[in-house]
């Protein structure tokens, strides 16, 4: 593990003595320490990636690491402190209000930060777990993107490669469930999914909602069909915010959580409508039902319909394997 560990630059060992004493022994209120637990299903594998990966990278909207230590069994990761948190605490809980200039401005962080990820280093990174609570916020409130343990490097010529199934229910694309293919694309569904968290300020989905708003980026896109965005606007905004920036960054979001990954934009696109750039994107008014090609093996190739959102079990957490239903079955020529 030192061998390919110290292949990196920049971040430096440190041992855990240092470490314990440094946080009064791991104590929950000093959060400069990610301490890989020992039950993880990250395990050896992905700490070993996201040092690997992440100590290579330089961009002011990733989170730098500083430092790792692997002792007494323990997998131990320093970042740079971030005093306010990760945006899912600030979305989320009663007592905390971003306000809407900073929602506009934290989604164009973390589409700046992705662009250098799939664009603009020497190999593209797939990150395969953008979610709300994987973007921290320094004291300025600047987003920045961390928890690289699934990431993965690919060739920027490939852009995506066959993997085990790996991600976050609510944020991973519904081809990654069928395929276990992990892309650029598919960190683009990612993104689009936090997009409308950061206008909707609820999260990807709510069991407790009621009929027809249970899944976020559905619901959107039916108001956005029948001309009433705003109607999902977070309400604690109290309408307190800019209705051309609010629609684009709807329309963004969903455009970006695209059922089908061939019909969403690169994150390069999305900035551009962000900055005003480009055009907004003319959407159908119905949310699409994505189709996938699957071979299985002598078998005919069968034609797998997803229903968006009920690839989720109530609460989002767990596959619901009844949903992915075959619908059509076409010989072989």
């Amino acid at each position: 593990m030192d061998d390919e560990i110290e292949k990196g630059t920049g971040p430096k060992r440190f041992s855990f003595k240092e470490l314990a004493g440094a946080t009064n022994n791991f104590n929950d209120e000093h959060k400069l320490v990610k301490r890989v637990s020992k039950g993880s299903k990250q395990g050896v594998k992905e700490y070993v990636s996201e040092v690997k990966i992440i100590s290579r990278l330089r961009h002011r909207n990733l989170v730098q690491l500083l430092g790792w230590c692997h002792e007494k069994k323990e997998l131990l990761l320093v970042y740079e402190f971030m005093p306010n948190g990760s945006l899912d605490s600030h979305l989320f809980k009663e007592n905390c209000l971003l306000k809407w200039e900073m929602r506009y401005k934290i989604a164009k962080d973390l589409a700046s930060g992705l662009l250098y990820l799939h664009e603009e280093w020497e190999q593209c990174v797939v990150h395969r777990d953008i979610k709300s609570s994987n973007v921290t916020l320094n004291s300025n409130f600047k987003a920045k993107i961390g928890d690289f343990g699934l990431a993965r490097l690919v060739e920027h010529s490939k852009g995506s490669q066959t993997t085990v199934l790996a991600g976050t229910m609510g944020y991973m694309a519904p081809e990654c469930i069928i395929t276990g293919k992990a892309s650029k694309e598919s960190d683009v569904f990612s993104f689009g999914v936090v997009a409308l968290e950061l206008a909707c300020g609820r999260k990807p989905i709510n069991p407790m909602a009621k009929e027809g708003q249970v899944h976020m980026a559905q619901w959107v896109w039916e108001l956005y069909g029948s001309g009433k965005l705003l109607e999902a606007a977070d309400p604690r905004l109290s309408e307190d915010f800019d209705e051309q920036q609010m629609k684009v960054l709807m329309i963004v979001g969903v455009w970006c959580a695209h059922p089908d990954e061939n019909l969403r934009p690169s994150i390069r696109q999305a900035i551009h409508v962000l900055n005003s750039e480009a055009p907004l994107p003319a959407l159908p008014p119905k949310m699409p039902v994505p189709t996938y090609l699957a071979p299985s093996g002598n078998m005919p190739i069968s034609v797998l319909s997803i229903s968006y959102g009920a690839i989720y079990s109530e609460g989002g957490q767990n596959l619901n394997q009844s949903s992915v239903l075959i619908t059509t079955q076409i010989p072989h020529s």
